[in-house]
């Protein structure tokens, strides 16, 4: 069987509940561990556990330990240093573009301060993006954007739909923007907290209708062919849709500009 680990405050850490050998056990032990790291189990600037230590833990061999110890330090939580072993790094070392990264930390994180960043990001290139939008798109996307916001208006009580559609009507903004970098960021950054209730937050009908009027008014500076109004109107939607679905602490000072 395996040995429990002791967190900072003396109280033991349960083994992980998989023990059947999953199908990949690199990848299991590694998502462990991030998780370990992001609560603070093993807190930056301290040696992780002995590779004998983790090969007991974990109920794994050697081979294993390094593989997941080798994909840690390329997502930038542990830093190998001769000598010293294997160390936690600061979480501005993390690269909280990766996935298994930035899922752990919006899980743990309280202040819901990642998500605000997050959304912070997301406005800075969508805003640009909308900008670009306004004087490239061409008439068949500005009337697919027009047909969308018309089709949102009477999915107001149906969320799951209405939020595909939502989807649907940022992305044709991007595509017609050009930028396929910035499109890629935001994408991926969204993608990892989807359908995490903290992002997510409240999907009832007065929310959609908001949000769709937020809509409209982007649609109808892009169509205006007017790039500072697009990108000022995404700027106030995308900061008004989050407030609205946030909830959590009321201090909210990342996303004041």
């Amino acid at each position: 069987m395996t040995t429990s680990q002791a967190e900072p405050d003396g109280h033991a850490v349960a083994p992980p509940a998989w023990v059947r050998r999953p199908a990949n056990l690199g990848r299991a032990v590694t998502a462990e561990l991030v998780e370990r790291i992001v609560r603070g189990v093993h807190p930056p600037g301290t040696p992780l556990p002995p590779e004998p230590a983790l090969c007991e833990t974990f109920s794994v061999s050697r081979t294993v330990i390094r593989e997941a110890v080798k994909v840690l330090q390329e997502k930038g939580l542990v830093q190998v240093r001769q000598g010293s072993g294997t160390v936690v790094t600061p979480p501005s070392k993390w690269n909280m573009l990766d996935e298994l990264v930035l899922g752990t930390a919006v899980a743990e994180d309280e202040s819901l301060a990642i998500l605000d960043d997050l959304v912070v990001t997301r406005r800075l290139l969508e805003s640009d993006m909308a900008h670009v939008a306004a004087r490239l798109a061409d008439d068949p996307t500005i009337e697919r954007l027009r047909a969308t916001v018309e089709q949102m208006d009477e999915l107001v009580d149906d969320h799951v739909t209405y939020e595909e559609y939502d989807r649907t009507f940022h992305d044709m903004i991007m595509e017609a923007s050009g930028n396929r970098i910035a499109r890629a960021v935001v994408k991926a950054l969204v993608s990892q907290v989807l359908h995490t209730a903290r992002y997510v937050g409240r999907t009832d009908r007065t929310l959609c209708i908001a949000s769709n009027l937020g809509h409209r008014r982007i649609y109808e500076r892009i169509a205006a062919r007017d790039p500072e109004g697009a990108a000022a109107a995404m700027f106030t939607h995308i900061s008004d849709a989050w407030l609205i679905r946030r909830g959590g602490p009321s201090d909210a000072a990342r996303l004041q500009r």
